[in-house]
């Protein structure tokens, strides 16, 4: 049996290392074509002239969609540019595309989240839409972010809301990865899980429980503080590794199966995944006082413990049966839990998590 763990190259966390970007990627190349949100030039963009002043670079901002149609037009600026790295900086879908354009030009690539809100930035992973936003494919990278680098007076100063989902997606990661050792399932990184993920895995939650309460007040208030960067790391690095090395399971599937209900469009993906992990831990019975607490943290933080808090007013067993058929579809990673699970399993695991 083969393990594999995978990696950023680098990852940089801190206060204002934004301004000193340029310190940690100038080995990568002297000319950069940045691929960025908006928002960065209306706010970031003097700490950033600060941070790139020995490195020759243009910005090109993203047009909002990670689709085939703009990672060709930023391929093409790219090469029009003689880029010799990217650097993706913003949310989600713009470090996606990022990763995207940096595989299809051979180019090194740099990824700067502007928030904390999920587990993607560390991945060798791009989620493809249509220009429409309809989801269209998975793209599976050959190798991880060159560097990662997350300046956490920007998270800080991002709304809070981010931070509380990015807890949400990587509180899945220890139940899922622990599910994932059980059956020896060959993880995202190609082998099955380490020893070292399973622990990053479970750090991840350990410090979610410690400091999740703590770090959101400090994001309320604006401020860096240690509990609010060990939650960064928690959110980006801990889950980000423990994921994909680790392995999925039942929580990001139902996560998959809650986004057939128009109800949960509202809701950001660490949202969804918080109620499909209290979902996951009643599949496997776990004991009722550990679901407690995962709950009572759920409820603390502010992440959804009920089908209401998902924008589900409106409960049928016909309409929570969609979801749990979208969510045990085959290939799903839901079929990755050490025992069988059908659709009216989790049916009805849905429905008691909301019960409790």
């Amino acid at each position: 049996m083969i393990k594999v763990l995978t990696s950023p190259g680098k990852y940089v966390q801190g206060k204002k290392v934004i301004k000193e970007m340029g310190n940690y990627i100038k080995e990568l190349g002297g000319k950069a074509l940045i691929i960025a949100d908006p928002i960065v030039e209306e706010l970031f963009l003097d700490d950033l002239k600060a941070g790139l002043k020995e490195l020759n670079y243009e910005i090109e901002f993203f047009n909002g969609e990670c689709s085939k149609v703009e990672i060709e037009r930023l391929n093409k600026k790219a090469a029009a540019e003689d880029a010799e790295m990217i650097i993706g900086m913003g949310g989600g879908k713009t470090l996606d595309t990022s990763k995207a354009v940096a595989h299809y030009s051979e180019l090194p690539v740099v990824i700067v989240p502007t928030i904390a809100a999920t587990d993607a930035p560390c991945s060798a992973l791009s989620v493809i839409y249509t220009e429409e936003g309809v989801f269209e494919e998975y793209l599976f990278l050959p190798k991880n972010p060159d560097v990662v680098m997350i300046d956490t007076e920007i998270v800080a100063k991002a709304p809070v809301r981010f931070l509380v989902s990015g807890m949400g997606d990587a509180l899945a990661t220890y139940f899922e990865a622990a599910a994932s050792a059980l059956t020896r399932t060959t993880a995202m990184s190609g082998g099955a899980p380490t020893m070292t993920a399973l622990n990053l895995a479970e750090l991840c939650y350990n410090t979610l429980l410690e400091y999740g309460v703590s770090a959101k007040k400090a994001a309320e208030a604006g401020v860096v503080t240690e509990a609010l960067e060990k939650i960064v790391e928690a959110n980006t690095l801990l889950s980000g590794l423990g994921f994909e090395s680790g392995g999925l399971a039942a929580a990001h599937a139902i996560h998959n199966g809650f986004t057939v209900l128009d109800e949960t469009h509202a809701k950001t993906h660490g949202e969804k995944v918080a109620y499909s992990t209290l979902v996951q831990m009643v599949l496997e019975d776990r004991d009722p006082a550990e679901i407690e607490k995962v709950m009572n943290f759920c409820q603390e933080v502010g992440l959804p413990t009920t089908l209401a808090e998902l924008g589900i007013t409106d409960v049928s067993d016909e309409k929570i049966l969609k979801v749990a058929e979208a969510s045990c579809v085959e290939d799903e990673t839901i079929h990755n839990m050490p025992f069988a699970v059908d659709a009216e399993m989790v049916k009805d695991a849905i429905l008691a998590v909301d019960a409790l």
